[in-house]
């Protein structure tokens, strides 16, 4: 007898099997539930992603807008070269990351292996220039300047070089016309990173691997308008990569024309008079250090009096911005960025701030104004000032005995400014005011006039300058105060002085620091493009004009102009008569006052100028010049560090500028066919019916066409009148040079 069934199977056996068939049955019913839900519910969703793994996409990138001058005349455009490429993608694939493609492809562009090699290397923390910032999945230009024979032994040996290309591409160009550089102004273009791609992603304006993106100046500002938008072309193919139909195109879009409000004429003359201005500082000796002036380094502003709108903006050193074009060398990237480059890279004419010296005395004079003192009233202007124990002396220990403000703005008397600052710092209680006590005038003045804050240009990373405050000097202390604590001694060097004192007390108003600041000195910054919107101010009967440089925006087809119109961000804190008090001091400054030996043989009688000269101090460097003049049509502002006085370093410069503009001989005749602009640039370029905008031709500047001359007897710099001025001599300086003093910041400590 058994206990085994007919079927053969034990009990256990067929729970077994049963166990099994639900499995199976399990298993079956999900898979069948999968296949409905990607065959029925989202069916058509992934047959659009699957036809999408047989579309290849090729860009057509769109041409880049172009920046014209105000004339029309182009300042940066595109021109069709044979660009060079290479796939990192494609030579990442190969054996030895395509070294030997690369090493033959260097030997028929006559490049150096390694040169090639690092323009296709991806940037990183740890690898230096030149390296591709880009999209590794974007073709790297090699170069831009391939010759057609060149381009063809590549195209006709496409075996030797896979992953490398030679085609015709529209690349940016910088035509500098009549030698106008203009390259801090304009900016440059690079490769757009994969990182900006994703912020851009769900915006309207959208990026594609292929794009190239504005950097700095006008090209990062006016982007998104100068780009236009990339054309793609979509092709069905089979799995073998085989062409098998157009599925669809979107055309490229060209980028609008950006008209600009510089004169690219005027730009030049700016351009060349500054370097002219530094080079002959620099053959100029120091008496204070015992060498020549370094003139390291320089900006110029000519801006429209009434409508803030900038003619001309050059800052020194510079650069030709071709460089970045194709892709930087290690060797132009070092000369831009490395530690004896003096930073090209820099616009010093909205980046570049320093303490303005007595240009910002019209700011005091105006603060003094609404501090209730008479602006022809008589103040002290001594030979000195004692301040705690300590004396500080006048310029060449000058006294004019009792004058009025206009006179002291002339004279550029510095007692007269220490006095009002000393009385009024007093009358807000001293060093340690009661709540609600002080009434600052000097410091709400300066805020008044926009100081301390951009300006508003339409230009990236403009800086902010400085009003060193109350509540800044707080905030200054608080961040500051562990290092001065620190590294501050009681009887140390100069240095460890400041530091000991800022220690104990660097977050009160000190009687020294508000006579500093009355005379543009101590902790006070500013930048050029804020003294031209302050003198432009004064010009136009009070206005503060946003500085602008765009001036439209023009489709391609020219069919649409956007006009970008001037803005104002205030007025300043003077009434019509206090204007015109100052305006006439600082004619004076020009006819008989620190600008007068600079300026003779202009008719001001015709064309009455205004200016104001500034020698700022800076601890262990030589002085930095500064001089602000305006017209009734523009301010021109030019500063130059380490050159010495502002009339001494600065003045033939802008005097020669204004007899650009104006068309002044150097017999003192006006001329107004030579004049580059006589009245400032009205309405835009004439746009032709097929958008295009015919450019006139830029001369070269003759800078010995109407330089200015010395007049006859003419005097050395001073702040004296006529005279009184000692003899004259050949070096660079004049009446704002103190005598017997170290190079070192002014400051009074009590």
């Amino acid at each position: 007898m058994t206990n085994i069934p007919e079927t053969g199977r034990t009990p256990r056996v067929q729970i077994r099997l049963v166990v099994i068939q639900i499995l199976v049955f399990s298993l079956l019913g999900t898979l069948g539930s999968r296949l409905w839900y990607l065959q029925i519910r989202e069916g058509a969703q992934y047959q659009k992603e699957a036809s999408g793994n047989h579309v290849q996409q090729v860009v057509q990138p769109a041409v880049r807008g172009e920046i014209l001058d105000a004339r029309g005349v182009p300042l940066a455009d595109t021109e069709t070269k044979l660009v060079v490429s290479a796939s990192r993608t494609d030579l990442m694939k190969m054996k030895d990351g395509g070294k030997a493609v690369l090493t033959k492809l260097a030997g028929v562009l006559g490049m150096k292996s390694q040169d090639v090699m690092e323009k296709v290397r991806l940037c990183d923390a740890k690898t230096p220039q030149p390296c591709w910032n880009g999209s590794p999945y974007q073709p790297i230009p090699i170069t831009d300047e391939a010759t057609p024979r060149q381009a063809l032994q590549i195209r006709e040996r496409s075996e030797d070089f896979p992953g490398i290309t030679a085609e015709p591409e529209a690349v940016r160009r910088y035509p500098s016309p009549g030698e106008a550089n203009t390259a801090q102004v304009l900016g440059y273009l690079s490769p757009v990173t994969d990182q900006e791609i994703q912020q851009a992603k769900n915006t309207d304006s959208p990026y594609l691997r292929s794009d190239m993106v504005g950097r700095s100046g006008l090209e990062r500002q006016y982007d998104q308008e100068l780009r236009g938008k990339a054309g793609v072309t979509r092709y069905e193919v089979d799995n073998l990569g085989r062409v098998i139909g157009k599925a669809k195109s979107d055309a490229a879009e060209p980028g609008s024309n950006l008209v600009t409000s510089i004169d690219a004429r005027v730009q030049r003359v700016a351009e060349y008079e500054l370097d002219r201005a530094m080079k002959v500082a620099r053959t100029q000796f120091d008496k204070n250090t015992g060498e020549n002036y370094k003139a390291d380094s320089g900006a110029v502003v000519v801006m429209e009096a009434k409508t803030g709108r900038v003619v001309a903006m050059a800052s020194a050193p510079t650069y030709d911005p071709n460089v970045w074009v194709g892709g930087i060398s290690a060797k132009d990237y070092k000369k831009l960025t490395g530690k004896d480059s003096d930073y090209p890279l820099l616009n010093r004419a909205i980046q570049g701030q320093s303490a303005p010296g007595s240009t910002f005395k019209v700011v005091s004079t105006a603060a003094a104004i609404q501090a209730g003192y008479d602006f022809d009233g008589h103040y002290p202007c001594t030979s000195s000032y004692s301040v705690g124990g300590q004396v500080f002396k006048n310029f060449e220990g000058e006294n004019f005995g009792p004058i009025s403000l206009g006179r002291a703005l002339e004279v550029s008397c510095d007692t007269v400014f220490y006095g009002l600052a000393d009385n009024e710092w007093k009358k807000d209680g001293g060093i340690n005011p009661k709540k609600g006590q002080p009434k600052d005038w000097f410091f709400k003045t300066a805020h008044q006039f926009g100081l301390g804050k951009p300006t508003g240009i339409d230009l990236p990373n403009e800086v902010s300058g400085r009003v060193p405050d109350r509540q800044w000097k707080q905030k200054y202390w608080e961040a500051n105060k562990d290092a001065w604590c620190k590294t501050g001694k009681k009887d140390g060097s100069y240095v460890e002085k400041i530091a000991y004192e800022n220690c104990l007390e660097g977050n009160k108003m000190r009687e020294g620091d508000e006579i500093n600041y009355s005379i543009g000195q101590g902790d006070t910054l500013l930048t050029p493009i804020q003294e031209a919107v302050i003198y432009s101010a004064i010009s136009n009967g009070g206005t503060l004009w946003d500085p602008t440089i765009g001036k439209a925006i023009v489709s391609p087809d020219g069919k649409k102009v956007t006009e970008i119109k001037p803005k104002s961000h205030g007025r300043l804190p003077i009434d019509a008569k206090t204007r015109d008090v100052m305006e006439a001091a600082l004619a004076g400054v020009v006819t008989r006052g620190t600008a007068a030996w600079k300026f003779g043989g202009w008719p001001q009688d015709k064309i009455p100028l205004h200016a104001k000269t500034g020698t700022a101090e800076v601890y262990g460097k030589q002085t930095t010049s500064w001089l602000a003049t305006f017209s009734k049509d523009y301010a021109v502002v030019m500063t130059i560090s380490q050159a010495g006085t502002g009339s001494g370093a600065s003045g033939e410069a802008v005097h020669n500028i204004y007899n650009a503009l104006y068309g002044v001989q150097s017999d003192g005749s006006i001329d107004k066919k030579k004049a580059l602009l006589y009245t400032p640039q009205q309405g835009l370029p004439k746009i032709q019916p097929d958008g295009s905008i015919v450019a006139p031709k830029i001369e070269k500047y003759d800078p010995n066409a109407n330089q200015a001359s010395p007049s006859p007897g003419q005097t050395a710099p001073t702040d004296n009148p006529p005279g009184t001025a000692p003899s004259p001599t050949a070096s660079n300086r004049d009446t704002r040079r103190r005598t017997g003093r170290p190079t070192k910041r002014r400051r009074i400590l009590t």
